[in-house]
Formats: C-alpha cells, sequence, structure tokens
C-alpha cells in the first residue's frame, strides 16, 4: 500500500515536493523492516495482481490493481528489492517508474540498460511483447498453431507467454514461441528465480478463474492451450508453481477452478503435484484410477463421456475440497515401510550401513534406555538424532528414563556433550530457547563459559538479554566465570555483566568487582557500586568511595544507602559536598541531607538549622529560607531526630505556621 502510494503521488507531484519525501520515507521504513531478516524481497507483476512472496493479491483491489496496471504498463514482469536499498535510490526509483508510459516516457521494460545500471539495489525484470501478435477473431479456430483470439482470453495466454520467454526469446523462432510446449520448456529450464515464478503463478491464477466462468470449456482456445501447458511442465516444476501460490486456501481454489475449466489430463497433473504441494498422500492406485477415468472421459464427445467428465471433475472437487486429513501412519513408520517396499541395498553399499540404524531412532533408544543395553544400534541412533537437530527429543527420552544414572542414559548425555550442541544452540541464527535452558540446567557452571563466549560476539537487543538469562539461570556457580569477563569486557557489556552478578548474588563480592568501582565509565561505576553494598563487609568502604563520585548519580546511590546508616567519614563528605555546590541536583541534595541527619550529633543539627533558619529585613527576623526539596528534607530531619530541641523548635514552629502545605506537611508528618 505504502508503494502504490508513493508511487501515484511521484506521477501527480513535481519533483522536490513536501509530500514526496513522506511517501519515500514511508516506503523506505517498510522495505528495511521487511529486508532486516531476508536478503531480498519479490514482487511479481500480472495485469491486474501483484505476487508478493508467493502470495496473489485481490485483483478488485483498488490500490494494488493500479500499481500492478502502472508496472504492466512498463512492460514491467517483477520487482526485486535487495537488502541494503538506501533512501536515496528508492527515491530515483520511484521518479522513474511513477512515470505513466502512455504520457511520453518510454516503458522501462524496453531500456535494459536502465535497469540493469542505474540502482544496485532494486532489480525490474523486463517482459517483451517482441516476436508475439494476437491474430484477428475470423483467423481459423481449430488450426493449433495459429495465435490466440484478441480480447481477455488472448491478453492473458500472451501474457503469460512473454513472461515465460521473457528471458531467452531472441533464441525462439516466431512460430515457436507462444505454443504450450516451448512456454513449458521455457518454465521448466529457467533458473529458479522467485520473481519469475511469482510472475508465472499470477497469471495461472487468473487463467484458472477464467476458464472456468467462460462458459466454453469444450472447445475454449485458452483451454486448450493451458492445459497443454500444464501436461507439458516437469513434475517439479509444477509443484514448484504450486507452492509458490499462496496459502493452502488460495492453492485449492486454483486447483477446483482448474478442474472445471481444463481438460481432463491436466487436472490430473495438478492433483498429483498440489497433493506434493499440500503435504497429502494419494496412493499410487487412485492416481492410475483417476488418470483411467481421465483417458474415459476424454476418448469421444458421447453422451456417455459427457457424464464420465461431469463425474471426474465432481470427484476431484469432492477430493480436493477433503484435503484436511493428513496420512493417519507415523511419519517414521511410512518411512519404514517405503523402505521395507524397495530393494535391499547390497553390502558394498555406502549407504547401507545408514540404512540399517534409520528405523526410528526415538523408539530404539527409549527401548534402551529402558532396558539398560548399549550397542552400535544405540549410539549410531543417538548420532541420527543430533544430525537432525532433535536435541529436545533427546532431553525429553533422558528425563523421562526409568533409570536415569545407567550406562545407556550417561552415554546419551557424553554425545550430547561431545557434540558441543549447546555452543551450536546459541550461535544458530534463530536458537530453540527452550532446549537451550533445558542443556543448560543439565550442564550446570560449565554452561557459563559458553554463553559468555556467545554474549561477546552478540549485538546488543533481546539476544544478549537471552544469554545474560542462561547466567542467572546457572545461579552462583556462574559468578565467577562472569567477574572474570569483566576486565575485558566493553562498559556496555560490563555494564550488563554486573547487574547479572547482583541477581546471582554470589557469597562474597569478586576482586575484579572491586576494580570496576574504579572504571572510567560511570554507569559501570554505578553498577559495581550497587552490587557492593549489598555485602556488609564492603559497605562502609563502597559508601565512603560512593559518595565522594564525580558523577551524581554514582554519588546518589550512595547517599540512598547512607540514609539507612550513614557513618562520620560519610556524612562529613556529604556536608561538603553540599556546601561546595559539587551536588547540584536538587533530588541528590535532598537525599544528601536525609542521610547526614541519621548522624544525630551537635554538628549535624548545627548544619541543618543553618539551611533551615535566616536572618533578614529591616527587624533582623529569623524566618524559614525560600521553600525547595532541600528546605523540606531538612525540616523534616530536625522533626524527626530534634524536635525537643529548643533550637530547632523555633524552625518547627515556623514551619507550622507556614502558608505552604508542603511546608506544613514536612513537620506534621513527624
Amino acid at each position: 500500500m505504502d508503494l502504490a502510494i508513493a508511487m501515484h503521488k511521484h506521477a501527480i507531484y513535481p519533483p522536490g515536493h513536501p509530500l514526496l519525501d513522506q511517501a519515500v520515507d514511508s516506503v523506505h521504513a517498510s522495505l528495511t523492516g521487511l529486508l532486516f531478516d531476508r536478503p531480498a524481497l519479490s514482487i511479481g507483476v500480472a495485469r491486474r495482481q501483484l505476487i508478493i512472496e508467493g502470495v496473489a493479491t485481490e485483483s478488485s483491489h483498488p490500490v494494488l490493481a493500479e500499481l500492478a496496471g502502472k508496472l504492466h504498463r512498463h512492460h514491467l514482469g517483477a520487482v526485486k528489492f535487495l537488502s541494503g536499498l538506501n533512501r536515496a535510490e528508492l527515491s530515483d526509483m520511484l521518479g522513474v517508474v511513477g512515470l505513466e508510459a502512455q504520457r511520453g516516457a518510454q516503458p522501462l521494460g524496453f531500456q535494459p540498460e536502465l535497469m540493469q545500471s542505474r540502482w544496485d539495489h532494486v532489480k525490474l525484470f523486463p517482459l517483451s511483447y517482441d516476436r508475439l501478435q494476437l491474430l484477428d477473431e475470423e483467423d481459423a479456430a481449430d488450426d493449433e498453431t495459429s495465435r490466440t483470439r484478441g480480447g481477455q482470453a488472448a491478453q492473458l495466454w500472451v501474457g503469460l507467454a512473454r513472461a515465460a520467454v521473457a528471458s531467452d526469446i531472441a533464441t525462439r523462432s516466431d512460430d515457436d514461441v507462444i505454443e504450450p510446449e516451448a512456454v513449458a520448456r521455457a518454465i521448466d529450464d529457467h533458473g529458479r528465480e522467485q520473481a519469475y515464478d511469482q510472475v508465472i503463478v499470477g497469471y495461472l491464477l487468473q487463467i484458472a478463474h477464467e476458464v472456468r466462468n467462460d462458459g466454453s470449456r469444450e472447445h475454449g482456445r485458452l483451454q486448450r492451450r493451458i492445459s497443454k501447458l500444464v501436461g507439458s511442465l516437469q513434475p517439479q516444476t509444477l509443484a514448484r508453481l504450486l507452492e509458490m501460490g499462496g496459502d493452502a486456501v488460495q492453492r485449492r481454489r486454483f486447483v477446483l477452478d482448474a478442474a472445471q475449466g481444463m481438460t481432463v489430463h491436466a487436472v490430473v497433473e495438478l492433483v498429483r503435484a498440489a497433493a506434493n504441494a499440500e503435504g497429502c498422500t494419494i496412493s499410487h492406485s487412485l492416481v492410475r484410477m483417476l488418470t483411467k477415468l481421465a483417458t474415459h472421459a476424454a476418448s469421444d464427445m458421447s453422451v456417455r463421456s459427457r457424464a464420465a467428465d461431469e463425474e471426474f471433475r465432481e470427484h476431484v472437487e469432492r477430493l480436493v475440497g477433503s484435503w484436511s486429513l493428513a496420512d493417519p501412519n507415523p511419519a517414521a513408520y511410512s518411512a519404514t515401510l517405503s523402505q521395507l517396499s524397495q530393494a535391499s541395498p547390497s553390502p558394498t553399499d555406502d549407504d547401507a550401513v545408514s540404512a540399517q540404524y534409520a528405523c526410528e531412532p526415538v523408539r530404539l533408544i527409549s527401548t534402551a534406555l529402558e532396558i539398560g543395553t548399549e550397542g552400535p544400534r544405540v549410539w549410531n541412533a543417538v548420532e541420527t538424532m543430533l544430525d537432525q537437530g532433535a536435541v529436545g527429543e533427546l532431553l525429553d527420552l533422558l528425563d523421562t528414563a526409568p533409570h536415569p544414572a545407567n550406562a545407556v542414559a550417561t552415554g546419551v548425555w557424553a554425545r550430547i556433550l561431545a557434540r558441543d550442541t549447546l555452543h551450536q544452540l546459541l550461535a544458530a541464527p534463530r536458537p530453540d530457547h527452550t532446549v537451550i535452558r533445558r542443556l543448560v540446567t543439565r550442564i550446570g557452571a560449565q554452561a557459563a563459559s559458553q554463553v559468555l563466549e556467545t554474549l561477546v560476539s552478540c549485538p546488543e537487543g533481546g539476544r544478549q538479554e537471552r544469554l545474560l538469562s542462561y547466567l542467572v539461570q546457572i545461579g552462583t556457580p556462574a559468578a565467577p566465570a562472569v567477574a572474570m569477563q569483566l576486565p575485558d569486557a566493553t562498559p556496555e557489556l560490563a555494564r550488563e555483566l554486573l547487574v547479572c552478578l547482583i541477581k546471582i548474588a554470589p557469597p562474597a563480592p569478586p576482586p575484579e568487582v572491586w576494580l570496576c568501582r574504579e572504571h572510567p565509565d560511570p554507569a559501570v561505576r554505578r553498577e559495581a557500586v550497587k552490587f557492593l553494598l549489598g555485602y556488609a563487609a564492603a559497605r562502609e568502604t563502597t559508601m565512603l568511595a560512593s559518595v565522594s563520585d564525580p558523577d551524581e548519580r554514582v554519588a546518589y546511590c550512595g547517599i540512598v544507602a547512607a540514609a539507612h546508616g550513614c557513618p562520620a567519614d560519610t556524612a562529613a563528605v556529604i556536608r561538603r559536598r553540599i556546601d561546595a555546590d559539587e551536588l547540584t541536583d536538587g533530588t541528590v541534595r535532598a537525599a544528601g541531607i536525609r542521610a547526614v541527619a541519621t548522624q544525630t550529633d551537635e554538628e549535624t543539627l548545627t548544619w541543618l538549622l543553618r539551611r533551615t533558619l535566616v536572618t533578614g529585613g529591616i527587624m533582623r527576623r529569623t524566618r524559614l529560607a525560600p521553600a525547595s526539596p532541600e528546605l523540606l528534607a531538612s525540616l523534616s530531619a530536625l522533626a524527626a531526630h530534634w524536635s525537643a530541641d529548643a533550637r530547632a523548635a523555633v524552625a518547627i514552629s515556623l514551619a507550622r505556621t507556614s502558608s505552604s502545605p508542603s511546608i506544613r506537611a514536612a513537620v506534621h508528618a513527624r
């Protein structure tokens, strides 16, 4: 939708218009998100539809149909956006493609040099009508070598043909280029380019709908041509196109449309390919029976044959419409039956050993764990499951083993460790976090080094949080390995490791954390202070160092801790820094006053009164200092600790008669 709107705006607004910048930004933001985890995004172009990553849009959608028409008028069959697309390149592409071809601009499909060299991260795939032509309606209708008639059917067929042979049209003769067999060969021979497949799928979807609703199924030339095309395609090519055709609902709709519009032999091929794409099983006997029915239905045009044709299509519709039941047999059982039905491998076959042990490794290992018997078959089954990445299933077997300490269970676990399975799972593009957590729990402290190794090379973000959570899961045994990583870690990672250590809470602070208290990065010092303040043996020295720190956020950590018991030397540092205005934040200064007030001595009282009462005016009367967080903290401290002292009573009395509710509340709350 963003692309359609942006292209429309480039067609109606002049270059440099502010609305164009907004449109380009919107498209670029969308593409950046889509290309984050994929190398490219392909959009196939049909006359009224777009094929986006194999899914066809509705031809009735006004905005997307208009975008498809614009690209189609430029003789473009597909557009591919590659990872790394920048905004300037996208803006230039929209400005070029946004111009309508009929307004004097030459279609881009006729400018291959522009499409090949102008953009590095945008690829346009041209489609040419060279060597294709339409015949008049009065041309012979029964000549299979003649061109299709005008109208919708002709447009669809010619569009499909030129999409299929555009890449090598120069090598084909005029008589060969539009024939169904030639089109099928071009599709079979083409490399597996996703954008190319999407264009073909788009036309197949439209043609299947057209031949079903045309009303001339028996004599339609489009029906005969598309049926001959389907019959000429290689089975693997047809299956690939059906897989590209979108979700299961759209695929079934395509097959149902084809079942009512194409010839019976083409329908059989489509049913077989659709079954493979759906992952459903059709027995060879059923396929042979359908083929026999199709042959009978296509034998002649008698009344009996037409009835057979109708019955055949009805059975196909019921078959496709009921594809909700998968193969009821277990996959391993079906694989075993297929293997048994084939000839036994010769003793010299390289795959003889693996074929011997391929049958149901889960059942084999489960049996071995239960009876406590080991051997080559068991260990080969374990290796097979590890090769398949079935680590979670192996852990399930170990967790449910009746004798978890027998030789088989120990051997299975030893082979899991020997494969360095945890490291492989941690380095995977999409880690299985459930299995990783189970492995970390089983391995224990030894897993910490592998997690930390991955953490060092991992960028910041959600994945780093997952890795840190594994360290927390290991608990106290992981603390030495985490602490050893601190000296070589980046400031960002060191901060996260210190937070992790706070959650782990080892019995004593590691020596490496004391070094972090002097780290040049204030964020690292702050986390180190938070960690050390949790230990009674390190509390006073850490508190004194913290309140002396030049960074106020680090000092605030020590001041907050001092509010629960402030040593005299720490209180002296806080008073000095407040008097010297080294602590500029009002919240930090107020917290410092509350911390100092825990020292209920004469020096502290004098200091608080000096910050609370001032003398001024003509009468030289004593009054409260201007309202501030520091004044409120001082009054609260006086009311809490010196309410019976005559000198403090003056300040408390003035506060109780003050017109400020916050000042009155500071003393009344006490």
